[in-house]
């Protein structure tokens, strides 16, 4: 319990600080997320529903990141080419400035990981990889 109850605290003070660093942008953390998922993605889109399995997320939170940014004008939701049924949502130009100035923030604040060392964030990386392996997230 103890483990498990300290996880779940640090999970709120990273989000707390990286919520706040991400601010001045008008960003949450999960709007990022989906922000940089699209950035990094060869074609700048990706249907709805893939971003939701990407980030491991339910449809309905994508949505809600999806409307902030939208409404931002950071990504735009458009018809899929080839898929009537499907929607893509697509990063603009506006939204590829505004993720690389965010990551240039949270690089240097290390992500909001301070006062841990570079050691320290490997070895955590390490063990809870193996939690993360063991639930499917990838392979081990």
């Amino acid at each position: 319990m103890v483990a498990v109850t300290s996880i779940m605290r640090v999970h709120q003070i990273l989000m707390a600080r990286l919520n706040e660093l991400l601010e001045p942008f008008g960003l949450t953390f999960p709007r990022y997320e989906v922000l940089m998922l699209l950035h990094f993605s060869g074609k700048g889109s990706m249907p709805v529903g893939k971003i939701g399995e990407r980030l491991q997320v339910h449809r309905t939170s994508i949505t809600n990141s999806l409307d902030g940014l939208e409404k931002a004008e950071l990504v735009r939701r458009v018809p899929h080419e080839s898929d009537g049924r499907a929607v893509l949502a697509e990063i603009t130009e506006a939204g590829r400035e505004t993720a690389e100035a965010a990551t240039e923030v949270l690089n240097g604040s290390a992500f909001g990981t301070e006062p841990l060392a570079t050691a320290d964030l490997d070895a955590l990386f390490t063990t809870l990889r193996t939690l993360r392996a063991g639930a499917g997230d990838f392979s081990a």
